[in-house]
């Protein structure tokens, strides 16, 4: 483990690429290492599937000569293959086509320190952990009642970690672990079969969910599930479980992302500064959340991010911009560069959340006489262009303020520019995913049933 947590030869051999493009003719570089190291295990009805471990380190170089740019990997680390990779990406950059806004993030931007986020749990599980902890969520979700078998549990966890050396002076480096359990159970016989799931992750594995508490918690859902009834097509208010209510601001974050501005394919283009949420709504992206699934003390660029508010009290403040996209549109990077070894930065959200409401999920279903509680969405039937929403959907009935009976096989359609307009945030937001809101309530959207 120890060995996993030393970046330094990583750090090093990304200095040397860079020093290696700019004797090689590139006028700015920058090189990216990523270390990934995993271990998964899958069990199904009390005996191990598979089991699979897996290393590597990559390294990324992005080399520009004038404002042309090429971008080359390799998992080769040899001092032959650092030295031929410099080489190759010089060469192609030379013969690349020009784009105005190539370039490294302004050195003003550069993050200046790396604040501590408590992204690294220092013991990983054994295998036999691991086995142990996917067995006790299948045995808790097949002792449910009404369970009929299990379609497997799966435990894993690993590290991995980024290494950013730029021609500008910038250096840094970071690792973070993760940690899941997952269980999926089946209720029913037949073609009458119904599944449901539940499942955690974490930076640290004492943050996940007991391991019981997921498999019963999957087997419950997989019962309520039997049975579903077909509804009327209607217009009738939508609650959105938290399972699914992050999906809503994910759409969001891809609408305002800068490359979608740039390229005008977002149906958001030109709302920056509108009111598109009810007064007293806020979206955040925190990159420094400690422990957050996606927080990083700097960005793909080196810039340092913070805490923002996307849209505060339900107005759009500001775009997901890293630096190419920023110069295309006369601003400054927000710290949203993200990358891999193999492609240039392109601007994306990192723990990104809804802040929750006054009222309670209760209260906000309470007053509904008729409507439909989804807990599950099918296919990505969204266009980011024009804004139209269309999605299979799964869930329950609300009658008269109760949630009653289960349905399946419908679609929810709207438009998403109405649909932010009337959202309502319960309060009960839980930091589950990358993406997080609370149970979320809709008006007026069409359920398509029989």
């Amino acid at each position: 483990m120890s060995s996993l947590l030393d970046q330094s030869a990583l750090v090093d051999l990304a200095q040397r690429l860079v020093e290696a493009a700019r004797r090689g003719g590139a006028d700015a570089a920058d090189a990216v290492a990523v270390r990934s190291a995993s271990l998964s295990v899958e069990v199904r009805e009390g005996a191990v599937e598979e089991s699979e471990r897996a290393e590597a380190d990559d390294l990324g170089l992005r080399v520009l000569v004038g404002h042309r740019q090429a971008v080359v990997s390799t998992n080769d680390l040899t001092e032959t293959a650092i030295a031929g990779l410099a080489e190759r990406a010089v060469a192609m950059a030379r013969v690349a086509s020009e784009d105005p806004f190539a370039g490294l993030a302004d050195r003003e931007r550069l993050a200046k320190q790396i604040p501590d986020l408590d992204l690294v749990d220092p013991e990983l599980p054994s295998v036999s952990r691991l086995e142990g902890l996917a067995l006790e969520a299948e045995a808790a979700a097949v002792s449910i009642q009404g369970v009929t078998k299990s379609a497997g549990a799966a435990a894993a966890a690993g590290i991995g970690g980024m290494v950013l050396v730029t021609s500008d002076g910038f250096s840094g480096a970071y690792l973070g672990s993760h940690h899941s359990l997952a269980m999926t159970a089946i209720a029913g016989e037949g073609t009458a079969m119904e599944r449901d799931y539940d499942f955690s992750s974490a930076l640290h594995a004492s943050d996940l969910d007991d391991a019981a508490t997921i498999g019963r918690n999957a087997g419950e859902r997989a019962v309520k599930r039997v049975n579903p009834r077909k509804v009327p097509s209607g217009r009738v208010p939508i609650v959105f479980d938290p399972r699914v209510a992050g999906s809503l601001v994910s759409h969001l974050g891809s609408a305002i992302n800068g490359a979608a501005i740039a390229r005008h394919t977002s149906f958001l283009q030109d709302k920056l500064g509108e009111q598109l949420f009810r007064p007293g709504i806020r979206i955040m992206d925190d990159p420094l959340r400690r422990r957050g699934l996606r927080s990083r003390p700097f960005d793909a660029e080196g810039v340092g991010g913070q805490p923002m508010a996307l849209v505060d009290d339900g107005v759009l403040k500001s775009w997901l911009l890293d630096a190419a996209t920023a110069r295309e549109l006369g601003q400054v990077t927000t710290g949203h560069a993200q990358r891999g070894v193999s492609s240039a930065p392109s601007p994306g959200a990192t723990n990104l959340y809804l802040e929750p409401g006054p009222q309670t999920p209760q209260a906000l279903i309470g007053g509904i006489r008729q409507g439909f509680y989804v807990t599950d969405l099918i296919g990505m039937g969204v266009n980011f262009v024009t804004g139209d929403y269309s999605r299979g959907a799964a869930g329950f009935w609300i009658e008269n303020g109760e949630i009653t009976y289960p349905v399946s096989e419908v679609t929810i359609a709207g438009d998403l520019i109405e649909m932010f307009r009337t959202l309502e945030p319960a309060n009960d937001l839980i930091f589950r995913y990358g993406t997080n809101a609370p149970t979320l309530r809709l008006e007026g959207m069409t359920v398509a049933g029989h």
